[in-house]
Formats: C-alpha cells, sequence, structure tokens
C-alpha cells in the first residue's frame, strides 16, 4: 500500500467551476498524466517525477486543517488523479477528518476518466476528452459531465458522452449500487477553453438553446486565484 503520493500543490480556496463554483474548498494536485490535452493550463504536472512525494499523513493533517478552516470538501485534482490508486488516500483523509460535526469531509474527485476507478469519492466530475474517451464505469458513476468546448466538434462530442453517460447507467447497475448517491443522470456542464472567445461562443449559443446544459465559467481565473 503507498503511503506517499507525488503532490503538485495542495491549497485552501474555492472551487471554481462546475457544479459545486464558489464554495470552500481544499484541493490536492496530484501528479502525473499520460492524456495530454494539448489546452492543459497544468501542464508542469504531467511527469510526477518532477514532484516531491508526499506522506498520506501529511495531507490527511492539512485537510483536517483546511476542514476546521471552512473547507467544504476537499478536491483530488492532477494531473490524473486516477493515475493513482487512490483508495489510501481517500482512506486517509476520512480518517482524518471522521469527528467533524458532518462526518468526514466529502471527497470530490476531477478526472478524464481514462484510468480505473478507486477511493469511492463522494463526488465525480469527469471530463473526458475527445482523444481519450472515458472508460464506461466512469460515465455511469459520474454526477457531473464537463466538457471543454473549443470548436464545433467538441459539442458534438459533448452530446455523444451524455448519451453513453445515460446508457452506461442502465446497464452498469454494479456502479449504481456501489455509488448510492450517484443521481440518475449526470448534470451536463460546457466549460469554455480560456484562451479562445470561439469557444466562449460556441458554447454559450449552445446552452441557450439546449436548456439540458449548464455553462461552467472558470471563475477562479476571473478573480487571479488558485
Amino acid at each position: 500500500m503507498n503511503s506517499t503520493l507525488p503532490v503538485v500543490e495542495s491549497f485552501h480556496s474555492i472551487q471554481g467551476e462546475g457544479a459545486h463554483v464558489g464554495r470552500s474548498a481544499f484541493f490536492i494536485r496530484l501528479a502525473g498524466c499520460d492524456v495530454g490535452c494539448s489546452w492543459c493550463d497544468t501542464k508542469h504536472s504531467w511527469n510526477s517525477r518532477n514532484h516531491p512525494e508526499i506522506a498520506l499523513e501529511q495531507l490527511a493533517v492539512e485537510t483536517a486543517t483546511a476542514a476546521k478552516d471552512g473547507a467544504a470538501f476537499v478536491v483530488l485534482t492532477g494531473g490524473e488523479p486516477l493515475h493513482h490508486n487512490i483508495d489510501p488516500l481517500c482512506a486517509a483523509l476520512r480518517k482524518a477528518t471522521e469527528r467533524n460535526p458532518d462526518g468526514p469531509l466529502a471527497i470530490h474527485l476531477e478526472t478524464s476518466g481514462v484510468n480505473q476507478l478507486s477511493g469511492f469519492p463522494t463526488w465525480i466530475t469527469l471530463s473526458p476528452k475527445r482523444h481519450a474517451p472515458p472508460r464506461t464505469d466512469l460515465l455511469a458513476a459520474c454526477h457531473e459531465l464537463k466538457v471543454v468546448v473549443h470548436e464545433t466538434d467538441d459539442l458534438n462530442f459533448a452530446e455523444v458522452m451524455a448519451k453513453a453517460a445515460l446508457e452506461a447507467r442502465k446497464n452498469d447497475n454494479a456502479s449504481q449500487s456501489r455509488l448510492s448517491n450517484t443521481s440518475k443522470e449526470p448534470l451536463l456542464f460546457l466549460q469554455p477553453g480560456w484562451e479562445t472567445t470561439t469557444g466562449q461562443q460556441l458554447a454559450f449559443e449552445h446552452v441557450q438553446s439546449h436548456p439540458h446544459w449548464r455553462l461552467s465559467m472558470q471563475t477562479h481565473k476571473w478573480l487571479g486565484i488558485r
């Protein structure tokens, strides 16, 4: 069982995007990713060898402190968190926060869905990529489906993924029983690529005419915070 993980950074801030935007959160950014998105804004996180191995106990202590300071949940992000088996990390985080008034701190996972699910997260944000489609079990288990939009093909991909998530839920009773808090349908978000006005316009117009989709903006970048 791993007692350390490569960590890029850990910090207390607010969730800047998606369904839980604006809420206090503690972030643990794990290193390591081979998905290779050209637009990635954390490319420095890809090579895990460039980042220190941090003890799970230390991450648990930091998370417990953040919970006492007001964090509503902990976000495991990357890189690609599922590049690692996060079972030991999640167990350590839950144990460290088990005496919270509301119980152990909720664990939110941000993933592209290309690796096997681990950790039994409370909330799964799946951000699938056209060049690296997600696993069916992640489509079945996700609570939030968020697609980054740069061009028209991304909108088509988003609709394909939304349908695939519904179909996966019908066919994967194991994921539904294992993750009892998984909703019948995931929340659907389109997130414009930060560097392109084309993506912004495409996402806005699609959400405007397709009410089952919502717009996700990276508000932390507007605010100039992590």
